[in-house]
C-alpha cells in the first residue's frame, strides 16, 4: 500500500526538535564562576576560622584565669607587697645556706619550677608563690648583671581571684613541703584575719589550713593565741618549740602571766627566751627540768658584707672577693692567722 495520500505526495516527516546547544561559558564567564566558587570557599573557610579563633580564645581566657599559662616577666615588675608572706625572718631567709643552694642550682640548671603571680584590678603583678625563686634569681642578677636572670617563669592569672583564695593557694605549697613553723603558720592567721573584717585569726586558721589534721590546727591555733598574747616581747617566735609554746599558752589562758612579758624582753638570745618560757609553765615549788642542750647544727653571723656560717668541721666565708685569684701564700698566711686566734 503506497504511503502515499490522495493528494499524491508523502506524509510529511516530523523530525524531533534537535536538543539546544550546551553553551560552553567563555574566559569572561569563566573567571566570574571561579571568583564566585572561590569567594564561597573563602567565606566558609573564613567563618570557620572565626569560629576556631573564638574557641582558642575563649579556652586561652579560661587557661589565663586558671593560672595555666606561663609567661616570662621582668623581675622588677613583680611586686610582693600585696600579700604577707607566709615566713618570719624574711632577710634571714634571703641570707640562708639554703638560698645559696637555691642560687647555685638557678645559676647552673636554670629555673625549674615557675612562680605564681596575678594581676590586681590596678594591673599591677603581685606575688603569690615563689617567694624564694623570685628572691634567688634577683641575687642572681643582682650579682651577674646577666639577663638570662633578669626575667621569670610565672603562671599569671589575668585578674585577682577571691583575695582568701589567694592566702589559701600562697601557704598549700609550704604546708605540702612541711618547713613552716608553727609561729609562722599562726603569724599569717593573724595577719589575714586582719584583712577580713569581722573573722578573728583562730578562725582564720580553720580556713587557712583545712587540710590540716585538727590536732595540727589545734596546735596553730595555740600558737596564735600566744603571739597575740605575747606581742613584741617573744622576740623569736620561731624557735618555740611546739610542745612548749602549747603548754605557755594552756597556762596564759588560764589567767597566769605574771612578769612574764617583762622578762622576755629582757631576753639575750633565742635559748635564753626557751628558758624563760620554761620556767614561767613550771609549777609553783617544781624545779624546773632542764631540757638536754642539742648542739647546733650551723649558726650564720655576718661581718660586714661578709657571711660566715660555721658548722662541725667547716667555716664557710662568703662575700666579694676572688679567692680564687689571691696568691696561695696570701691565702695560707690568712689561714693561719685565723686558726691562731681561734687558740686565744
Amino acid at each position: 500500500m503506497s504511503s502515499k495520500n490522495k493528494f499524491g505526495f508523502d506524509a510529511l516527516e516530523t523530525k524531533s526538535p534537535e536538543k539546544s546547544k550546551r553553551r560552553t561559558p567563555g574566559p569572561m564567564g569563566m573567571a566570574v564562576r571561579e571568583a564566585a566558587a572561590s569567594l564561597q570557599d573563602s567565606t566558609d573557610a573564613k567563618v570557620e576560622q572565626r569560629r576556631k579563633n573564638a574557641s582558642d580564645a575563649k579556652e586561652y581566657r579560661a587557661a589565663i584565669e586558671e593560672g595555666r599559662v606561663l609567661e616570662m616577666l621582668d623581675i622588677s615588675k613583680i611586686s610582693t607587697d600585696d600579700l604577707p608572706r607566709d615566713r618570719l625572718a624574711l632577710d634571714d631567709v634571703a641570707r640562708s645556706d639554703e638560698m645559696d643552694e637555691l642560687v647555685e642550682s638557678i645559676r647552673n640548671r636554670g629555673q625549674r619550677e615557675p612562680i605564681e603571680v596575678y594581676r590586681n584590678y590596678s594591673g599591677v603583678i603581685q606575688l603569690k608563690k615563689g617567694w624564694r625563686r623570685l628572691t634567688a634569681l634577683r641575687q642572681l642578677f643582682e650579682q651577674t648583671r646577666d639577663d638570662q636572670f633578669s626575667k621569670v617563669s610565672a603562671r599569671v592569672a589575668d585578674t585577682s581571684s577571691d583575695r582568701l583564695d589567694l592566702y589559701i593557694d600562697m601557704v598549700e605549697e609550704n604546708i605540702i613541703r612541711e618547713d613552716l613553723t608553727f609561729a609562722e603558720m599562726a603569724s599569717l592567721a593573724i595577719v589575714a584575719s586582719a584583712d577580713f573584717e569581722g573573722t578573728d585569726a583562730e578562725s582564720m586558721v580553720n580556713t587557712l589550713y583545712s587540710s590540716l589534721h585538727k590536732m595540727k590546727r589545734s596546735y596553730i591555733r595555740s600558737f596564735v593565741f600566744l603571739l597575740q598574747e605575747l606581742g613584741a616581747a617573744l622576740q623569736w617566735p620561731k624557735a618555740v618549740s611546739r610542745n612548749l609554746g602549747v603548754d605557755v599558752a594552756r597556762k596564759l589562758k588560764s589567767g597566769e602571766s605574771g612578769e612574764l612579758v617583762s622578762m622576755l624582753m629582757g631576753a639575750k638570745s633565742a635559748d635564753e627566751q626557751s628558758s624563760l618560757l620554761m620556767k614561767f609553765i613550771a609549777t609553783d615549788g617544781q624545779k624546773v627540768k632542764a631540757q638536754p642542750r642539742v648542739p647546733k647544727e650551723k649558726f650564720e653571723f655576718h661581718v660586714g658584707k661578709t657571711k660566715v656560717t660555721a658548722r662541725s668541721g667547716e667555716c664557710r666565708i662568703v662575700d666579694g672577693v676572688d679567692y680564687a685569684q689571691l696568691p696561695k701564700d696570701q691565702l695560707e698566711k690568712a689561714i693561719c692567722a685565723f686558726k691562731d686566734a681561734l687558740k686565744d
